[in-house]
């Protein structure tokens, strides 16, 4: 009896290690599940923001079985850490620009290609149909489900005071530029004729501050919502490229979801998306004047000419994106 006992005992023991050491990620129907969900940005950014909203919706929808933590300002990493972080596990949920997916799924910044679309409709119909959703097939193969389309804008050029502004293509040559790690944004900047150089987003605003780079690029509400006004002087409405975000989570969690855990999650991430996309579209129409509130020259170039340096894009990628996908948007700008 005695042996019995201890063997039970034991028994319990090692059933409690196991457990202890689960992730608390964990998912499964009706189980406690921890989301930690990680962003470079403020949180004052609207991804921040609409993910707030998602983390509502699902704990009011599980009773707060489902929970969310948010961490901002790269408290979780860079863009590129936290996307990584989501494909080998040791990040639950991110938001960030399509083409940083790039190195998991290629095909997933074909959204970026310069002057693509004519306005936010447009551009919001084409990331919620079929080309977006085939450009992102190989993400589930790297631990990545998308479950919503947040919204960046359009990106604009910012220079520093030294610089000057941005009047036409001319005013572009060589000009050291950051950017993001996203191809097609790189190429579209050397076309232009300045000299883009890749920095994590959280360094961007120090590294301006020290000279560091002439310009850099941006949709409004993230020149604005991080105080990039604050070390660059000028601002030209370029709009050269649509920034989609995916939002995403981790695809081994999305597995272990029950069937109406994972409808709660899509339903919340619907709302977010939604919230998102009104916050950027209000914000970009808003902030230009708080921008030359703020002291920055706004100038409007000959979009035109932009367009024209920049319409071999398309034809410079055609050995890395899906040439059915490229066909589908229609060799690039109009």
């Amino acid at each position: 009896m005695k042996a019995k006992k201890v063997l039970v005992l034991c028994m319990a023991a090692v059933i409690g290690v196991f457990a202890g050491g689960c992730s608390s990620a964990s998912g499964g129907s009706g189980e406690a599940l921890v989301l930690k969900a990680g962003f470079s940005t403020g949180a004052s950014d609207p991804r921040v923001v609409a993910t707030e909203l998602f983390k509502e919706e699902v704990e009011k929808a599980t009773d707060g079985r489902i929970t969310v933590e948010i961490h901002s300002d790269g408290e979780m990493g860079s863009d590129s850490e936290l996307i990584s972080g989501v494909a080998n596990g040791e990040v639950d949920i991110t938001a960030s620009s399509a083409g940083n997916f790039a190195s998991y799924d290629p095909n997933v910044g074909i959204s970026a290609f310069p002057f693509l679309f004519d306005g936010f409709e447009d551009a919001w119909e084409f990331v919620d149909g079929s080309v977006e959703v085939q450009a992102e097939e190989d993400l589930k193969d790297n631990n990545i489900k998308v479950l919503g389309h947040y919204d960046n804008g359009f990106r604009c050029v910012t220079t520093s005071e030294k610089v000057g502004p941005v009047n036409s293509v001319s005013d572009m040559q060589g000009l050291v530029i950051r950017t993001p790690e996203n191809q097609i944004v790189m190429q579209t900047m050397l076309l232009l004729g300045a000299e883009p150089k890749v920095l994590e987003f959280t360094k961007l605003k120090d590294a301006l501050a020290k000279g560091e780079f002439d310009a850099q690029e941006n949709p409004i509400p993230v020149i604005y919502n991080n105080g990039l006004y604050e070390v660059q002087s000028n601002l030209a409405i370029t709009n050269h490229s649509y920034d989609v975000m995916l939002f995403v989570i981790r695809q081994d969690i999305w597995n272990k979801l029950s069937k109406a855990d994972q409808q709660i999650l899509l339903d919340a991430a619907a709302k977010a998306q939604a919230k998102d996309r009104e916050l950027i579209k209000n914000q970009t129409e808003e902030y230009i004047q708080k921008l030359e509130e703020a002291g920055m020259k706004v100038t409007y170039p000959d979009l035109n000419e932009f367009k024209a340096a920049t319409a071999s894009a398309v034809e410079l990628f055609a050995n890395t994106y899906d040439a059915d996908l490229l066909k589908q948007i229609g060799g690039g700008n109009k």
